[in-house]
């Protein structure tokens, strides 16, 4: 069998300078807050007409930005970022929301799309990166720490086909997405990148709404309630902007592998939140899982002494 065709490397990842240390802690604390959201939000709206009143609200914020401080458009990038945007915004999102809105247990999903690193590593040779054994490691460590996170939650309600499907679509989207923007347009302003992403997400979203959810341009099917307004609020400017401009500034500073080692940090991060805000059963299992997942992401993201 012949080999896979070997992309060429791409830019070296920039040195993280002092300022910057932070952003992946609080990265994984605001990632993290999107099954929160979730749950608050889906029983007011649809899954995909709840996206795109956020893609439309990260419009209405960013637009007015780059227009006052007219940042400047990524020159031949364009499509590419257009295309990284819907897999991480349309597909991701869409696929993730769709799921647990049609009943998937956010533990499993979480469990499923938590395998992201794992493919994320097999496929990095393809961009021209290396994944070394300690992280190899890591990323099993990390994977066995959120499936013990999650482990409790497991159920089989609501795990129909097209929901599994969902997930596993999700999956895949976010990987390719992670990996493709990596490789073709790791570097771009990110308030016009972002409203590239966004803008092309609606586009793909609204006819999608208008066949499977019955969209209209008054948005009829959305209950305008307090939480649902909070919700709206939250996904558009800590996850939609703050989120995402964190994603694409570690994406273009760091390899795509330890980027999406984080993503184990997610689960255990988000049942420490839902058992502060719902008051939902927290496990001393789920306890070890966390020590064992954020040991795994520490030995993937460790420098090795010697690089060559």
């Amino acid at each position: 069998m012949s080999q896979p065709a070997i992309l060429p490397p791409v830019t070296a990842p920039v040195p993280t300078a002092p300022w910057l240390s932070p952003v992946p802690l609080f990265f994984v604390l605001l990632w993290s807050t999107g099954f929160i959201v979730a749950k608050f939000g889906l029983p007011y709206a649809p899954p995909l007409t709840f996206l795109i009143v956020r893609c439309l609200g990260v419009l209405a914020v960013l637009l007015p930005i780059v227009l006052i401080w007219r940042a400047p458009w990524p020159r031949g990038q364009i499509m590419h970022v257009a295309l990284a945007g819907l897999l991480l915004q349309a597909g991701y999102l869409g696929g993730v929301w769709a799921a647990i809105d049609l009943g998937m247990p956010a533990g499993l999903t979480a469990l499923i799309v938590g395998m992201q690193p794992i493919l994320t590593a097999a496929a990095a040779p393809l961009i021209g990166e290396r994944v070394r054994r300690l992280q190899w490691l890591g990323l099993l460590l990390g994977l066995s720490g959120v499936a013990l996170v999650v482990y409790a939650k497991l159920g089989v309600a609501g795990m129909s086909p097209v929901a599994l499907a969902l997930c596993l679509f999700a999956l895949l989207c976010i990987t390719t997405g992670t990996l493709y923007q990596r490789r073709f347009c790791p570097q771009f302003d990110l308030r016009t990148g972002t409203a590239i992403q966004f803008s092309a997400t609606v586009l793909v979203l609204i006819p999608l709404a208008i066949w499977l959810e019955d969209l209209d341009p008054g948005f009829s099917r959305i209950t305008w309630s307090s939480d649902f307004i909070l919700a709206l609020v939250w996904s558009v400017l800590a996850l939609s902007i703050g989120a995402i401009f964190l994603l694409f500034t570690l994406i273009r500073r760091s390899q795509a592998t330890e980027v999406t080692s984080l993503m184990y940090l997610t689960p255990p991060t988000t049942a420490i939140m839902a058992w502060l805000l719902f008051g939902e059963s927290f496990s001393l299992l789920g306890l070890v899982g966390m020590v064992v997942a954020v040991t795994g992401v520490a030995f993937v993201v460790k420098k090795p002494r010697n690089p060559q």
